[in-house]
Order: structure tokens, then sequence, then C-alpha cells
């Protein structure tokens, strides 16, 4: 079949990811090729003290990013979208969307940004003897439970973002296996919710009366290839309100964005790694063996077929950067220079593989909310140095740069220093590569690893949810690294940066100011208005 062909006729598959400044959309044929693709920018919001999104804007984004898709697809192929083989949708992970039993919505949308959650997160662990991050969707409930939030007793479903959408979509209530070990520790042999620490859940709060178990409010869980309902009349028109788009497509179980960076990179079998750079930044392992200690900067999840991953997980990365490329961009317009915003993006990235190996005494703590990683509370960006620093333009993009995957590298020492776990690569996918190659050589660097970039790796997110559909529809008995290896990666060509001596030696001595700098975080989070 042509493209036209594929796609007129109701053959292609469509991936879907709500991020934290986009929401994209990809259409690929049953070989994984990129068809069309449309996006919305969007952005969260601080009300009240929370970081959030309101769910109308959630519609209106999603309606936004599929009419360009729809535009795309007929500009490039003069064909129209009016059926798909199969489609899924993914978003940030975690986070806390509560809904009554009339299907409405309890409290305003809490985002993985929070970290309004530590008490919740601390208990749990110890109950546990499993880290529970801030963020996730266990530590929300319980922390709404400590303050004595009036909605818990009438919650009847707890969905994070992805799985809200796809609820709304299919009326079926299910998470991907990678999603829901965002929500509650999963046991990788049931590849369920684990049984003992839900049982514990309950017990703890039985003295609460709520009239549910954990149990009955939470997503059910399936792996990936499994089914998870179809797309219905009501859905179509979320996705398409012009009606063009007919129901009855099957949907793949979402997935949170660490899954679909897991795919997208071919990072699904054991011993294999991946690092998404983008508004966040986090690295996930799929592990070989059991960690030795539990650590409360590692989060155990799973890749989306349910193999244990050891994550680590930093809030910032390039928000920073962006904020940046505002300002000069702002000054280019001043001075009456014309320059759009990515040139200032490849000056930049260009001009940081220009500066001093230690960024000359400029550093740059780019948190924008707390960093559990790093132990922030909260966060405040800032850019700071020494004296007799050299504030060049190349030592100032170099600083943003490496800012960018300090905290990572604080984390992933407790991976491969603490606990031995053998990192031979990593794969990268996100904003952070998508301008030259610096991003790629300074993160090797830092975390003293090569790093590589598959030439698709600009499609991210949304381009693995849609291969998780496909595999889904086509899979034929096949593991999903079977079908990933065998069906779209076999002649993927992929760019290897190997760390750097000198450049190595640099970050070291940034990293030791970078952390000394953590003091005046900590500092001006202290002083209140």
């Amino acid at each position: 079949m042509t493209e036209r062909e594929l796609i007129a006729g109701g053959n292609a598959f469509l991936g879907m990811e709500l991020g934290s400044t986009r929401i994209k959309a990809v259409l690929v044929g049953g070989d994984g090729a990129p068809l069309a693709q449309g996006s919305h920018t969007w952005e969260n919001r601080l009300e009240n003290g929370v970081w959030t999104y309101h769910l109308d804007d959630v519609w209106v984004g999603i309606q936004a990013a599929y009419a360009d898709l729809r535009r795309d697809a007929r500009e490039r192929w003069g064909a129209e979208i009016t059926g798909l083989a199969g489609l899924g949708v993914s978003a940030m992970m975690h986070g806390y969307l509560p809904f009554d039993r009339e299907g409405r919505q309890l409290a305003a949308f809490r985002t993985w940004r929070n970290t309004m959650t530590e008490q919740a997160a601390a208990e749990l662990t110890e109950l546990f003897s499993f880290n529970i991050p801030q963020r996730w969707s266990i530590a929300h409930l319980y922390q709404a439970i400590l303050n004595g939030e009036a909605h818990v007793k009438d919650i009847d479903f707890l969905a994070t973002l992805a799985v809200y959408v796809h609820w709304k979509l299919t009326g079926c209530r299910i998470a991907g296996i990678g999603e829901a070990s965002g929500m509650f520790p999963i046991d990788s042999v049931t590849k369920d919710y684990d049984a003992e620490r839900m049982a514990a859940f309950d017990k703890r709060i039985a003295e609460c009366g709520f009239g549910w178990k954990l149990r009955d409010i939470l997503p059910a869980v399936k792996p990936a290839g499994a089914e998870a309902g179809r797309l219905t009349e009501a859905g179509a028109r979320l996705l398409d309100p012009t009606g063009t788009l007919q129901p009855g497509a099957p949907l793949c179980p979402p997935e949170g964005d660490a899954g679909t960076g897991m795919v997208a990179t071919d990072s699904v079998a054991a011993g294999t790694g991946n690092v998404s750079a983008g508004t966040s930044v986090f690295a996930m392992i799929v592990l070989e063996r059991a960690l030795k200690k539990l650590h409360t900067e590692i989060d155990m999840v799973t890749t989306p077929d349910g193999l244990p991953v050891a994550m680590v997980h930093c809030n910032t990365c390039t928000s920073d950067i962006n904020a940046w490329a505002d300002a000069l961009s702002g000054f280019a317009e001043a001075a009456g220079l014309a320059c759009d915003k990515n040139a200032v993006y490849s000056a930049i990235f260009s001009s940081a593989l220009k500066g001093e190996p230690d960024c000359g005494g400029v550093v740059n703590v780019n948190a924008y909310s707390g960093e559990p990683v790093i132990g922030l509370a909260e966060g405040r960006p800032m850019l700071v140095r020494l004296p007799e620093a050299r504030l060049s333009f190349a030592n100032l993009a170099r600083s943003l740069v490496f800012g960018s995957v300090a905290s990572l590298a604080v984390g992933m020492d407790i991976l491969t220093k603490d606990e031995g776990v053998r990192v031979q690569s990593l794969l990268g996918h996100g904003g952070l590569f998508k301008t030259g190659d610096a991003g790629q050589r300074l993160l090797a660097a830092a975390l003293q690893t090569p790093v590589s970039v598959m030439e698709t790796a600009g499609e991210g997110g949304p381009w693995g949810m849609a291969l998780l559909a496909a595999y889904a529809v086509q899979g034929g008995g096949l593991s999903l690294p079977e079908y990933l290896n065998s069906r779209i990666f076999a002649t993927a060509k992929v760019n290897t940066a190997l760390p750097d001596g000198r450049d190595a030696e640099g970050f070291g001595r940034y990293r030791a100011r970078y952390e000394q700098a953590l003091a005046a975080e900590r500092a001006a989070a202290a002083v209140r208005e």
C-alpha cells in the first residue's frame, strides 16, 4: 500500500503523549515508520501551591494535537483519517486524579512535579520496606488522608493522566503495568499490584472507615500486548469533534512517559537502559538482579511488559535552558537582530562545547521544584559563580547543559557505585538531544558512560506509544523485546558518544561546586515573602 492508501484505509496506528509542555501525536505504519504528526503546546499552572493542569485544557490540547495530525496527513499524503488500526495514550507518569461514583473530579490534578507528600512517602516507605517517591499516586492518596481532606471518602476511582484519558476514550479503567508501577508497587511475578503491601495499606487506614479498599479504586493492571478496550463513539468525538474519525479501533494499555521512552529506545530487555531528557530527566535501567538495599533516591518501576526497572528521576532538566533561551531571544529582539528561537538553542548548545571543561567557575542550579535526589524540598533556579569565574557566553551555555543533568549524575552514582549495576551504554531521547550532539556528549561525560542516540530519537514518547499500539495488534506471540528488535529496530541507525576524559574531569569539578551551591538553594527556599 502507498502511504495514502494506508492512512485512508484505516491501517495506521496512532500514539499520543501528554507531556509537560507539549501534547504530541504520531501516526505510524505497521513497520513503525512515522507517517504524520501533530502537537499542541501547554503549560502547568501553580494554583494554591499545587502544580496542576485543568482537565478542560487536556481535551482542548488533545483535540488540537489530533487536528494538527490530520492536517499533516492531508498535506503530506492527501489522505483523511477516518479509522485507525489501533491507538494508545501516554502521559506524564504519577500524580493524583480522584473521581467519585458519578465521574466528577474531586480534587485538583496533582502532577509529578509536586513535592507535598514528604510525610506520606516516608511513612509508606517504612511500612512497605520499599521506596515510595513523593510523586507516586499512593503517596498523594495517603497524604490526603493524613491531611484529613474531606473528598477522600468519596473516591470511586483514582487515576493518573494517561489512565484518565484512556478511561474517557474507552470506558475502561485500565493502566499499563509500567504506568501502574508509578501508582503502587508491582509484583513482577504476578504482574499485578503487590498483594501483601496492598493489604498492609488497607490495614493502616482501616480506622478511617472509608467505604472502599485500595484495589476497588485503582485501575486494573495490563501488560503490553493485552486487550484494553476499544474507541467508543463518545471517545472518537473527544479526539475528533468533526465526526470524521470512526469508533471501534482497539487501544493498548495506557502507559507513562517512562514506559514509552523505554520502547522508543529499544530499552526493554534486561541489562538495557535509556535516558529521557526533556522537562524532567530520568534514567531507566532494566535490572538483571534485584538491588541489594532500599534507596530512597531510586524508584522501582517496570517495563511495559513487567520487568523490574531501577529509575533515577529528577524533576527538572531543560526548563532553565528554555528560560535562558527566552531571555536571549528577548535580547536579540531588543537589539534589532533577526534571530528565531531555534537559532538561539543552536547557539547555546554549540557554544556549550566551546566552554571551559568546568564552566570556568559558573554554576547553574536549575531546580524549578523540589528535587528529592539531591535533598531539595523546594526549588529556586539560580546561577551562581565564584568571584574569579569567567562569565563568558560559552561557559554560561555549558553550565546550563551540565546543570540540567547534575542531579541525574548524583542519582546514577547510587546504582553504579553503591549497587554495582553495570551500565554499558545508555540510549538517549528527548529535547536535550534534538540540537546537535552537545547534550549527548556532555551527558556522556557527566555519567562517564557512552550515550547513544537513534535517528528516531526525535520521535520520542508518542512514537513509542504508537509502537505499543501496533504491538498489541500485530505482536503475533512475540515478546515485546523480540517484536521491537525484529520488526522495528533491526536496521536502526545509532550514533554513539563516548565519554571524553577532559570533559569528564571538568564535570567532576563542576559537580563539586554544584553540590556546594545547594546550601544556597536551601537558604533561598527558606526565605518567604
